[in-house]
């Protein structure tokens, strides 16, 4: 719901500005920052001349201003132009924004001002939003809110950003990128545009394209890492751990941790379930059927306090491998193990969990 309702709702209003047809005032808001990007950089990009910029479009930064330097910005007039441009980037620091609200109510038709907010929803409750609202009414504001993406939506929402750059994907690719990328949808899009930059339009991306562009195997990712401790296959983990150790070291160990401890954080609610059941733990966790079955299989090698184990586990060895000293009941912890040493010993813990017994 929330892909659909971003996507629609941003397709309108960049449609509206292609044009020409700009309000005086924008508020974009919410935790899915891609689309309040590609929305402010719009802006940015196409309501002001080039020509006229230098005079007419200004950037402020909330946490460096008060509403003054707001409102002696907005009620100026534009010089030698129709309009001009102010942009509020970080909205959410300025303090003082419900002093906004008479101008929010009654804007001026020659600014566009842009209130960018983001990883927050605006609350509803304040002044300035319910002048925002009324003016919505009047038809002279937008209020975008940008909601982000349950985890089993990404694979769609991939198909369909290569679909409209004229790209098609195999879905066991599509899903491993899902995977490996979680639901940050800048990220995404970011990982996708280098993938696509050296394809021929046209082309139907497969796994082999995946993992020559973009580093990810099929056979030996964080994500079958993850399978193999489910299932407690500890060869198969230790196999996948020399082959991504041997490599490349570099910013694996807070990709490894990351995953897992949203693996292991999915499983723990699994134990509170009352049956485990594909619909039931497809629900809970709001993963896609294809993908309950490593929870159902993990939630029958790993006790519930197995998995508090994990997770504490997981969460001393970010600490180490960020350099922070720590000691776990008799073992003291060389802070100077290298990367790839500290994973190796990291999914040893996981699997016997020997400091936890």
């Amino acid at each position: 719901m929330a892909e659909y309702k971003n996507k629609i709702n941003c397709e309108a209003i960049l449609n509206s500005m292609k044009q020409n047809l700009y309000l005086p005032v924008y508020c974009f808001h919410g935790e899915e920052i891609y689309y309040i990007d590609l929305l402010s950089k719009y802006i940015e990009n196409h309501a002001i001349k080039e020509t006229e910029r230098s005079f007419n479009q200004i950037v402020l930064y909330g946490k460096e201003i008060d509403y003054k330097v707001v409102l002696d910005n907005v009620r100026r007039f534009p010089i030698m132009a129709k309009r001009q441009l102010v942009v509020i980037r970080e909205a959410q620091e300025l303090k003082t924004i419900d002093q906004l609200s008479g101008y929010l109510e009654n804007p001026l038709d020659s600014t566009i001002l842009v209130l960018v907010y983001k990883n927050k929803k605006i609350d509803e409750r304040k002044r300035y939003v319910k002048a925002m609202r009324k003016a919505e009414k009047a038809g002279r504001a937008c209020i975008f809110q940008s909601d982000r993406l349950y985890e089993s939506k990404i694979s769609g929402w991939i198909s369909n950003y290569l679909k409209s750059k004229k790209y098609t994907i195999v879905s066991s690719a599509r899903d491993l990128l899902a995977e490996y990328l979680g639901n940050d949808l800048s990220k995404i899009a970011n990982e996708l545009d280098k993938l696509t930059i050296n394809l021929p339009a046209g082309s139907r991306i497969n796994n082999k394209m995946i993992q020559g562009n973009i580093g990810i195997s099929k056979d030996f990712n964080v994500f079958e890492l993850q399978r193999a401790l489910g299932r407690k296959d500890a060869v198969k983990a230790n196999r996948i751990i020399n082959h991504l150790t041997a490599n490349s070291e570099s910013g694996l160990m807070p990709a490894v941790t990351t995953v897992l401890y949203n693996f292991f954080s999915k499983l723990y609610i699994c134990k509170f379930l009352p049956n485990l059941n594909s619909k039931t733990v497809m629900q809970a966790l709001k993963v896609k059927a294809f993908f309950t079955r490593d929870y159902t299989t993990a939630a029958t090698n790993y006790s519930r306090r197995d998995v508090e184990c994990v997770l504490h586990l997981l969460r001393v060895y970010d600490l180490r491998s960020k350099g922070v000293w720590m000691k776990l009941r008799t073992n003291q912890f060389n802070e100077q193990t290298r990367p790839g040493e500290l994973l190796k010993e990291m999914i040893y813990q996981i699997l016997n969990r020997v400091e936890c017994k």
